[in-house]
């Protein structure tokens, strides 16, 4: 059969191709050159390249995010509202948010002459403005994974290749902005900007290549609750979903540990390492290994499922970074421990798409009714809240101990500042997620299973879905 009229058979039976799965992962891919990007570089740019004092970065990315926690909510509410187009009802915003968040993304890296009040004023804009845009990319983009398949060994394959994709991107972005940014004069700011430009314009052609191979497949009812998109309704979405809150907390912290990783790895290569030109051979290896682990994870799911594999992951990645912490620096010994401690992160990591599919889902059985969006918001709102906790952990432990920018040989403080964040705070994030995916994440595989037979079926948890338009708004019971 022709691959033209397979398409067809394939919609109906709601399983994407291979191709389709691993294309899936651009998506996250792309969004890394532009998230990661700024979480890994921010930080230096503001602080060694425009003066602005570490405890101020700190106060900059909490604000942002503040301001993240009343946009985010009125963007997921849009989207839900929208009705499923010709090219379908994510696609569209997702592709066109990229192009937009590449603008804003090497907005934040530019900054004019000016004096220290209004450089502060341009980095909260400029952040604000990108944390809005965030919102109308990635929110899209998550929620198409679940309307691409509800079968469990198809969401675990695509949440293999997004963080495949999300460990590619940081892979390339650690170890290249560096000499990009070398190659157009580091000491010049306006450098910093050219550099972004070329990982944001990566950035925009892996989402194209995202949006081009994923379709949409899934029938799902939206004839119930499509007008329903106010603050009520997303906190009855948000806060009737016990598995979505053990992810969101879980999520929290294991990402702001990767953040602080990625942020802080920069400062101990050139400071307790004394070569800042160690830093993208360290994150060359040590996500370069990561990436190729995730790819063992549909393998792992299907044997001994999400939730265990996640837990596992945590244990293993929190003991070798406690070791890390605890040894005294040598840069092959770091590189071996802090490997496997990110090995640790990006397992429970990439398994966690898999879990925000099945979240959606669970919320439509529960409450009866659809909104992607919203669940996906209130997920990727912990996500910037961890940004925010891993600047006021990495630049906060700066200001705390008395860094001093670009000053060659900073303080004993500093120094065992600097490690301290990046290894025994990991170390705290991960036992702390684990606990809280153990005893709060109550959504098993098996029960997924059952949710998504009754979905299938037109039910959700007390009824016939399309019943409740005649009898008025479902009554969700916790």
């Amino acid at each position: 059969m022709s691959p033209k009229s397979d398409e067809p058979a394939r919609a109906r039976s709601g399983r994407p191709s291979m191709r389709e799965k691993a294309l899936y992962g651009f998506g996250d891919f792309g969004n890394g050159f532009m998230f990661d990007l700024g979480q890994s570089y921010l930080t230096k740019f503001w602080i060694d390249v425009n003066g602005i004092g570490s405890g101020v970065v700190a106060l900059i990315f909490s604000l942002t995010k503040i301001f993240d926690a009343f946009m985010d909510p009125l963007a997921a509410s849009w989207i839900d509202s929208r009705k499923v187009g010709r090219r379908g009802k994510f696609r569209p915003v997702m592709m066109g948010g990229a192009v937009v968040l590449a603008l804003v993304t090497i907005f934040t890296f530019t900054m004019p002459n000016l004096p220290m009040a209004w450089k502060i004023v341009w980095a909260i804009g400029g952040y604000a403005i990108w944390g809005v845009v965030y919102a109308f990319t990635n929110n899209p983009y998550q929620s198409m994974a679940s309307v691409m398949s509800r079968n469990i060994e198809d969401r675990a394959t695509m949440a293999s290749s997004r963080q495949v994709g999300s460990l590619g991107a940081q892979w390339i972005v650690g170890f290249a902005f560096i000499p990009v940014l070398t190659m157009f004069g580091m000491e010049k700011r306006i450098s910093w900007a050219m550099a972004a430009l070329v990982m944001a314009a990566v950035g925009v052609l892996s989402f194209l290549i995202c949006y081009k191979s994923s379709r949409e497949r899934v029938r799902v009812n939206r004839s119930v609750g499509y007008e329903r998109n106010s603050v009520k309704d997303y906190a009855k979405v948000v806060f009737t979903n016990r598995p979505l809150l053990g992810l969101v907390l879980m999520t929290l912290l294991l990402i702001s540990a990767m953040n602080v990783n990625n942020m802080m790895m920069v400062f101990f290569a050139q400071y307790n390492l004394g070569n800042i030109g160690l830093q993208p051979r360290i994150n060359l290896i040590m996500m370069g290994v990561s990436a190729l682990t995730v790819l063992l994870i549909p393998k792992l799911v299907k044997r001994w499922g999400k939730k265990r594999i996640a837990i596992v992951g945590c244990l293993v990645g929190a003991c070798a970074n406690l070791v890390n912490f605890i040894v005294p620096t040598h840069l092959w010994s770091f590189i071996v421990l802090v490997t496997i401690g990110y090995v640790g992160l990006a397992i429970p990591n990439g398994v966690t798409w898999a879990f925000v599919s099945d979240t959606i889902d669970y919320s439509e059985w529960h409450t009866g009714v659809r909104k992607e969006t919203m669940v996906s918001a209130a997920f990727n709102f912990s996500r910037k809240i961890a940004q925010s906790l891993a600047a006021l952990v990495g630049a906060g432990m700066l200001s705390l101990t008395g860094y001093v920018a670009n000053q060659k040989i900073q303080s004993p403080e500093t120094l065992a500042g600097i490690k301290g964040v990046l290894t025994l705070y990991p170390a705290i994030a991960l036992v702390v997620g684990a606990v809280m995916l153990f005893f709060v994440y109550n959504l098993t595989d098996d029960k997924y299973k059952k949710i998504a037979g009754d979905l299938e079926a037109g039910r959700w948890e007390h009824g016939v879905i399309e019943d409740q338009i005649e009898e008025g708004e479902p009554d969700s019971k916790n």
